[in-house]
């Protein structure tokens, strides 16, 4: 056995041994005798530095011993050690052959880890069924964790169909377990109504949960609901407070928020400099939101000095991501920005962020059909089946008045259609009464007022689904 330094004396009243000490000497002298649990439990000491000095490389040695006998817990927790480079060479491969040793004898953590190695194709290719599976038998065994992993895969989709009160029955199960991103995630379950009916003072309290013990995704939630006054009164510096926390952790989503605090000078000095290092360490670990908003303050020179170049990258990077509004801005840079438009190019984008009812994309879109471009062919039907999608929220939306006013032109002109001049001067009128000024024109140079067009063909505007 190798010589094992303690950490304290153990001296109790009296000159009396403590029961710390009783403890470890009776762990020592049956390790001597090979007994299984008790070189696992002298490994775990070694591991955490628990009465010992801490030593990774001890306790490697420890496990190997125990799970050589066949130990389930110390395959287990040689696994870990395997997986994370502890005291041994990092080796996912040898961590994945051990939790399979481990977990088909029952054990629930180790079920629980070659789970999520199978859900990150740790070692192995990924398979979120054979995930599912493995976190099931954890999660039925009362394993917090594994409950916590297996709402995620339901509220994913992952190797399940999405189902997002399973998740939330699960992180509920986690969380009374007191299990931290159980309770961050089932607070934003709460937040934005998803499995459950939305309850923002039920998210708070369980942000709060998570937040004081560390949860960097917690605390950066946490900071939003008070940046919004969700569930609690608004608050700016508590915000900022909140999202530092976060931040310093690394979390991207924190970095971004408190980067616009820091552009807006809410809850702190205004401080474009600050804001910008922080966005850029976000979009810098690909958050898509971090990029999109870095790359409007590129376009615009807002906070920063306009670089239109730096601005189509950002949002290109967060277009390929699938956010709708950084495909739009993509498609946009396409057509109107770069000094070599890319009509087609532009398209594709467009048609991308349409297929995720984005309006301005289907509106640009509509008017490349419409208008014919580049490497884009005229088609009438098209054009005004993305017109009118775009033109649907005209009554909150001021560019679903441009759309209004599109359409309008091509029932006026007869564009794949037959001319109505009825159809065609409503929706004109529509636009007009929104002070949009194209249409004003439009109606300005006739002798009937809006007022009177919509009493005639009446305002309200249905399209066909």
């Amino acid at each position: 056995m190798k010589r094992i330094i303690f950490q304290k004396t153990f001296m109790g009243p009296m000159g009396m041994l403590n029961d710390t000490f009783k403890e470890l000497l009776d762990l020592l002298n049956r390790s001597n005798a090979g007994d299984p649990k008790a070189l696992n439990g002298l490994g775990l000491m070694c591991e955490n530095g628990k009465t010992v000095e801490q030593d990774y490389k001890e306790a490697v040695r420890l496990y190997k011993l125990s799970a050589d006998k066949g130990f389930a817990d110390a395959q287990n927790n040689l696994g870990l050690m395997y997986a994370k480079g502890r005291g041994v060479e990092q080796d996912q491969r040898e961590a994945l052959n051990l939790f399979k040793l481990a977990a088909t004898k029952g054990s629930a953590s180790a079920q629980a880890n070659l789970g999520y190695m199978y859900a990150w194709g740790k070692g192995v290719e990924a398979d979120h069924n054979e995930a599912v599976r493995l976190y099931k038998l954890a999660a039925d065994q009362g394993l917090a964790r594994a409950q916590a992993n297996l709402g995620f895969m339901y509220f994913e989709g992952r190797g399940v169909n999405r189902d997002y009160k399973e998740a939330v029955r699960l992180y509920k199960l986690a969380a009374d377990q007191g299990n931290v991103r159980a309770q961050a995630n089932l607070g934003y379950m709460y937040a934005w109504g998803k499995g459950v009916e939305a309850d923002h003072n039920e998210a708070v309290r369980l942000y709060k949960l998570a937040a004081d013990q560390g949860s960097a995704d917690a605390q950066a939630n946490l900071g939003f609901m008070y940046a919004r006054g969700n569930g609690v009164k608004q608050d700016y510096k508590e915000a900022v407070r909140l999202y530092k926390l976060a931040a310093e952790q690394g979390n991207a989503r924190a970095q971004a928020n408190l980067g616009f605090m820091y552009f807006e000078g809410k809850g702190v000095d205004q401080d474009n400099k600050e804001a910008v290092r922080l966005y850029r360490l976000a979009a810098d670990q690909g958050d898509a939101l971090a990029q999109t908003d870095l790359g409007y303050r590129y376009e615009t020179g807002k906070g920063v000095d306009q670089d239109y170049k730096e601005a189509f990258r950002l949002y290109k990077l967060a277009a390929e991501q699938g956010v709708p509004i950084a495909q739009y801005k993509t498609g946009h840079m396409y057509e109107r920005v770069l000094f070599e438009k890319d009509y087609a190019e532009a398209a594709k984008w467009y048609e991308l962020a349409a297929k995720q009812n984005e309006s301005q994309a289907q509106y640009r879109l509509g008017i490349f059909y419409k208008e014919g471009r580049t490497g884009v062919a005229t088609d009438y039907v098209k054009a005004k089946e993305l017109l009118e999608s775009a033109a649907k929220t005209y009554e909150v939306d001021a560019h679903a008045l441009d759309s209004l006013y599109e359409l309008g032109e091509m029932y006026e002109k007869g564009m794949g259609m037959d001319k109505n001049m009825v159809l065609a001067y409503k929706y004109y009128a529509v636009a007009a009464k929104r002070e949009h000024l194209r249409a004003v024109r439009k109606i300005e140079g006739q002798p009937f007022k809006i007022s009177e067009i919509l009493e005639l063909a009446g305002e309200n505007i249905q399209f066909q689904k």
